[in-house]
């Protein structure tokens, strides 16, 4: 009885081809979870870096924008169709870390509730960037 590696052999470059895909989708997944942290938690750096503030508050008004238009994130959209070129029949796409991230970024919230959290997070963050500090020996 002979074995037909041809087949075997299409059908391991055809995933190999695929890899890629998963990979790239894995990567977006991880740099959307570290642009949502740094949505958060960048007044932090922002008030001392110029640049930096203005890439912040750039990133908070897209995020408002996205929020007001009920449009998705171009991250997801990338992620999306990644994953759609790896294997569009898989329920479990990534790797265990990717997985509980994904639940992360991509939690159940009404989009009402989504709208006021950024409402929040926008003038939060902003409030940060404009109060004096109390410790500032320039306050009058």
């Amino acid at each position: 009885m002979r074995i037909r590696y041809s087949s075997f052999r299409a059908g391991v470059s055809a995933r190999s081809n695929e890899m890629p895909y998963k990979i790239l989708a894995d990567i977006v997944v991880v740099t959307h979870f570290l642009w949502i942290l740094f949505l958060f938690f960048g007044a932090l750096l922002g008030r001392k870096n110029g640049a930096l503030k203005i890439f912040h508050l750039s990133g908070l008004a897209f995020a408002f924008i996205i929020q007001v238009f009920d449009w998705y994130c171009p991250l997801t959209h990338l992620e999306v169709w990644l994953r759609s070129q790896h294997n569009p029949n898989l329920i479990y796409t990534g790797s265990f870390i990717i997985h509980y991230v994904e639940r992360i970024i991509y939690i159940d919230l009404s989009r009402s509730l989504v709208f006021i959290f950024t409402i929040f997070l926008v003038g939060f963050n902003i409030w940060f960037y404009l109060r004096r500090d109390s410790a500032s020996p320039n306050r009058r």
